[in-house]
Formats: structure tokens, C-alpha cells, sequence
């Protein structure tokens, strides 16, 4: 066997192993963000720092070509703050040109465009006491306590509220045993951080295929709820949700709610774009943002043409969204560097 053999057979075992390897590693180390659009970053900034104790990293304004090949919006100029409460973080957008649509007024929390995110608390009467101070709008009747029967989520006390654009929020308080160990732990903060962002799903095995099998997703918890509290707490009648938690490395989970009753739920709007307000993104950080870019560009809908120039916070990166099954956006991201730039692009 000559050299130049044996070198090109070495080359070829070296790139087999390297696509094996690649395959049973996440695409997905990390959930970094949250993002929503807004109406007003002012009245949106105020809210969520004087409200619910956020506060703010960064305040930006982006425009041009790459923005608009990143966004899938024409003409795109925005105001981007990156807010942060605990360690978990959400990137609010205003979109001062082209405005959006608001959330539709009829909006329910079993239509398939439902996102929160679950904001933990020390104490819920505190918590909730501070929210009727501050007249927030209920989305839940009050705070529900779910039933000791239910193994899973018994003890845990939940409320659903909305912010000034009418985005669901959640305040979750666990009980002892229950949860990341790390919201059980002594401090003065009545809001703690974020455990997870919920998303409403048509068929859970489907979303798994996406979240688990594809980006790499973990499951680490599930139940089934059903009762007078979950009815009180979703503001839906006779509501029966499979719930199926997710984690990635690091940051917030992600919850999927599947309604097996009412099965009544609208679908995801076909014409959503990402400046009108029921726009949601969950941002992630990508393990590998090339071989995420060749693995998902053909097998999800792509908001972006492009791995992008783009901003999370202050920091430069790569990024391109896409939807999943449902029409939830994902963007995947990676820290700009000079060899990512130039491997990154198609």
C-alpha cells in the first residue's frame, strides 16, 4: 500500500468519525434567550425591570441587508435590549419600521401560537399581591395551587398574567423536592429567574422528533393535568394538557403543553412575521453553527436565507431562525470569530 494511500484511507476514517461524532451531539448546547417583539421599548423596559425586577444589558438599534436576510422583513430597522433576571435572559424588539400586527385580541391559551415564559418566585401571595398593585392584566382567574394526586406537579402554585402588549407571563412558585435545586435556595429576591419557556404543541411525539431528536434536547419531566386548577390557571374549560419538559446544556427549559382536550385550539398563522407582536423567538447557542446550518436547512421552514451577521447583547455572533413543526421560531447562534464567518456562509 503506497503513502498516499494509506493517507487518503487515514483522511476518510478521520471524516467518518467526525460526522458519527457529530450525530450524537446536540445541536443546541444551550437556551441563551428568550426574544418577543414589542410595541414600545420604553413602556416594555419599564414593565419588566420596575414590574418584575429585570434589568437591562444592552440597548441597540440594528438596520440593514443582513438584519432583513436574518428576520425575513424588508425595510427592517429595531431597537433590541437585552434584559436579564437571575442568570436567564430575554431579548425584547421593537420594530420601528415595518410595524407589526398585535396579538390577536381572542388570543387563548390552547392556540397553537401560545408562548410564556415562567418567571420564578419566592413567595406567590407576595408576588401576586405586587401584580395587582401594578394592575397587570390576568390571564389566569388567580393563583392555582395543583393538586397533591398529581405526583409530578402537585404543590406547584402558578398564575398567568400578560404584559402591556398582552404576552402571556407566568409566575411559578415550587414546592420543596420539587424543581431545579437551585430556585429552594435562601435569598431576599421575590423574583428569582426563569425556568422555562412554554409552548403550546398540535402532537407531542411530533415536537420530540424536533426538539429531542433533532437539536438534541433532553427530556426530564412529565405529567398530565387536568382539574379545576389547570381549567383556572389556562383559562380554559375542561383543559387535559400533556405537559413534557426539555433542557438543553444550560439556561431555561422548554415546556410542551399538547392539549388533548378541548382539541379545539387555532393553528399557527401562516403569515406571522417577526414584527408583529405575537412573534416569539427561543434562542439557542449551537454546538457546531455550519453542520447545524447543512443539518436543519433541509429539514425545517427557514425564517432566514442565510447564517447572518447579528447581535445577542453587546457580543457579535452568527445566527439564522427557523420554525418548528408547530411555527414556534428557534434561532440558532454562535459567537462571531473570523474562520466562523468565513465557514459559516453557505
Amino acid at each position: 500500500m503506497t503513502r498516499a494511500l494509506r493517507y487518503s484511507r487515514l483522511a476518510v476514517a478521520v471524516l467518518v468519525l467526525h460526522v458519527v461524532v457529530l450525530a450524537q451531539q446536540p445541536l443546541a448546547n444551550s437556551v441563551e434567550a428568550v426574544g418577543l417583539t414589542v410595541s414600545d421599548m420604553d413602556r416594555s423596559v419599564d414593565f419588566y425591570s420596575r414590574v418584575l425586577h429585570f434589568s437591562k444589558l444592552s440597548d441597540s438599534e440594528i438596520a440593514g441587508e443582513d438584519v432583513e436576510r436574518l428576520k425575513g422583513v424588508f425595510g427592517v430597522r429595531a431597537r433590541v435590549v437585552r434584559m436579564k433576571l437571575g442568570a436567564e435572559q430575554i431579548e425584547l424588539t421593537e420594530y420601528l419600521a415595518p410595524r407589526g400586527r398585535s396579538i390577536p385580541e381572542d388570543s387563548r391559551s390552547n392556540d397553537r401560537w401560545f408562548q410564556h415564559v415562567a418567571i420564578i418566585v419566592r413567595d406567590m401571595d407576595q408576588a401576586y399581591a405586587w401584580l395587582r398593585k401594578n394592575k397587570v392584566q390576568h390571564a389566569s382567574s388567580g393563583p392555582q395551587r395543583l393538586p397533591d394526586w398529581n405526583a409530578n406537579a402537585g404543590g406547584i402554585r402558578a398564575f398567568y398574567f400578560r404584559d402591556p402588549d398582552g404576552h402571556n407571563l407566568e409566575i411559578l412558585q415550587f414546592p420543596a423536592g420539587k424543581g431545579d435545586p437551585k430556585w429552594q435556595k435562601s435569598g431576599a429576591d421575590l423574583f428569582m429567574g426563569i425556568d422555562h419557556t412554554a409552548i403550546v404543541v398540535g402532537d407531542t411525539g411530533r415536537s420530540l422528533g424536533f426538539y429531542r431528536d433533532l437539536l438534541g434536547m433532553r427530556v426530564v419531566g412529565e405529567s398530565e393535568n387536568y382539574g379545576t386548577e389547570q381549567e383556572h390557571l389556562n383559562n380554559v374549560a375542561g383543559a387535559r394538557l400533556r405537559i413534557t419538559a426539555l433542557r438543553a446544556g444550560d439556561g431555561p427549559g422548554v415546556e410542551l403543553l399538547e392539549y388533548l382536550a378541548p382539541r379545539d385550539g387555532r393553528p399557527f398563522p401562516t403569515d406571522l412575521h417577526a414584527n408583529d407582536l405575537a412573534h416569539w423567538e427561543t434562542l439557542m447557542r449551537a454546538r457546531d453553527l455550519q453542520y447545524g446550518w447543512k443539518t436543519l436547512r433541509t429539514q425545517v421552514s427557514l425564517l432566514s436565507s442565510d447564517i447572518e451577521d447579528a447581535f445577542a447583547g453587546n457580543q457579535k455572533v452568527l445566527e439564522f431562525l427557523f420554525s418548528d413543526p408547530d411555527g414556534h421560531v428557534i434561532g440558532l447562534l454562535s459567537p462571531m470569530s473570523d474562520s466562523a464567518r468565513l465557514e459559516g456562509k453557505r
